[in-house]
Order: structure tokens, then sequence, then C-alpha cells
């Protein structure tokens, strides 16, 4: 059977990628609509209405507004807007967060679509929570660095209008109030907010997250090699997954945390570097914005609640 969808907000950055990755498969049929109708409210709800799975790709506000407008049970969701990713009656669209996620995305007609660093942070921590290695207290920290065009299109046409003038390296969120925050604690399984501070780099895409764990703060002080055992039989066990952890290493640096390392993929590689000497680590993991990020969990997603095989459109 085809299933239709219909992807609200695809002409922006998310919307435009998702379109790509479903464009030539012959499962799926897409409804679109007219350029000059796309704010049309009841143009949209025509085709909210049609389609067996809805992609809202945009502001929060609008992505709620997509949703009352649908007056149906059977138009299935997926929000790839902050609007729902803590709110009730929503499954948040990581897969492999859980070995019961995938499942729960794959009955669901209400799916969330993760942000974009929160996954890397829930990758690395929510594993070593549950495994008992780091309480769910534990005072986590998160720097991280994205491509540009995780910023929305106003930030794209300036980077790409001043080119070499950007810089390459631009703190922000230095407010400590970012909108990923609620789900990130809540999906790592936190029990205190993460100081997190992110950056934007001068370049498309491509993102890393970085993890540091002072270990001798905890009353048991697990080895790199702990940590890393813990993240490998979590991912080992989930059987279809697009996280991987990348073999333990003791090294001062490496071209694989090059943060354009998976782009146009949706995959995700976990690093774990330790000095067990010092009690002191720090988890990476190195994805796509715009791929694990953002467009290719959304097709990840759609692909579990279709039924098909959740590689499907996907360059792994």
């Amino acid at each position: 059977m085809v299933a239709k969808v219909f992807i609200d907000g695809e002409a922006g950055t998310t919307g435009l990628q998702i379109r790509e990755r479903l464009a030539r498969r012959r499962d799926l049929e897409l409804l679109t609509i007219a350029a000059d109708r796309r704010k049309d409210t009841a143009a949209r709800a025509e085709l909210l209405n049609a389609a067996d799975v809805a992609i809202l790709c945009l502001p929060d506000d609008a992505a709620r507004e997509s949703v009352a407008l649908i007056e149906n049970a059977t138009t299935r969701v997926i929000d790839a807007s902050s609007a729902h990713r803590t709110a009730e009656g929503w499954d948040y669209g990581f897969a492999e967060m859980t070995a019961t996620q995938g499942a729960a995305i794959a009955a669901s007609t209400r799916v969330s679509n993760p942000g974009c660093y929160p996954q890397g942070v829930i990758a690395c921590v929510r594993p070593l929570i549950e495994a008992g290695l780091l309480p769910a207290s534990y005072p986590v920290t998160v720097n991280a660095i994205s491509g540009y065009s995780g910023g929305g299109r106003q930030l794209i046409e300036s980077y790409e209008a001043n080119g070499a003038h950007n810089a390459a390296f631009l703190p922000y969120g230095l407010t400590f109030d970012h909108k990923h925050l609620p789900e990130m604690t809540r999906y790592a399984a936190l029990s205190a907010t993460p100081l997190f501070q992110p950056a934007v780099g001068n370049y498309a895409q491509g993102m890393v997250t970085c993890v540091p764990l002072r270990l001798d703060t905890l009353d048991s002080v697990p080895t790199g090699a702990a940590l890393h055992d813990a993240l490998t039989a979590h991912y080992a066990a989930l059987g279809e997954s697009f996280v991987d952890v990348a073999p333990l290493v003791e090294t001062n640096r490496t071209p694989d945390l090059d943060p354009e390392t998976f782009n146009g993929t949706n995959r995700m590689r976990l690093h774990v570097f330790a000095n067990d000497a010092r009690a002191q680590a720090v988890l990476v993991a190195v994805y796509d914005n715009l791929g694990k990020g953002a467009s290719g969990a959304a097709v990840q997603n759609l692909n579990l609640m279709l039924g098909v095989d959740a590689a499907t459109g996907l360059a792994a």
C-alpha cells in the first residue's frame, strides 16, 4: 500500500532535506501544496487530513496550529519542531534511546522528532545512567558545535553571504536557557538540568557534542573501559541502529572527531576518551545536524511508523 505523506513546511531547510530523501520512493505518495498557498489554512488543513503521515517542519506555534487542524483519527504526525518534545501523548523520536523506543515510535500516532544537540547527549549519557555508572544527579556539562545550517534560513543566508569573514567558532546560548534543555534533561534521564554551551562553526553542516566527566566526584569510579563497554552493549543489543561506538583508544588527537564526518548520512558515532589515573573522561558524539540530528531522524521515524526497513531512503 502506498502511504500518503504531507510535509508541512517543505520549503524550509529540514523540509527540503526530508523531501529529498523521500522523492524517489515508490512506497510513498508525497502530497504537495502550491507555493502561493503555503500560508492558506484551509489548503493546509485539507492536506493534513488527507495524509497518512504529516511531517511538520515549522516554527513551534505553526506546528501546534497544524496539529489542531487535523480533525480525523487516522493522520499520524511527526513534528520536527520543539513544540511537543516533552508534551504528554507524544513519543520521543530517538529510536536508539532505549530497547523499547523503536517499538513505541512504530505504534505511535504522535512522534516528536528530537532536537539535534540533545540526541548526542542522550546517546552518551542515558545508557551510563541505566547501567549504574553515573547517577541521575550527575552535574552534566555539554560543549557542542554545529554547522550554521542548524540556525535556520536567516543564519544560513548570513553565513553564506559573509563567507570567510564569519567567525570560525562562535559560542552562543550564554544565558544558559537553551530551548533544548528540557528534552535533554528528561530523555537523558537526568534529575538536574545540564550546563549546555553550544557554538556555531563557519561550515554548513555537521555536529560534535562533548560531555566531559569528572569521575573522581563519584563514590564508585568507573574506568574508561567500563564506560565504553556499557555504551557498546547498549547499542549492540538494539539490532537496527544508526548509532555505533568507536573502539576505545588512547590518543591525544584524532581526525575521527571532524564534525563533517557523517554529513549526508543518518549515522552517529560515539567515542570514549579517558585517563583512569586522573579519573577523567569525555564522551563524544559525531553526526550530521541535518541527518541524524533532523531530517534523517524524521525519515527513520517515518519508516518505523510505516513498518518498513528503518534504513529505507537513508544513507547509513
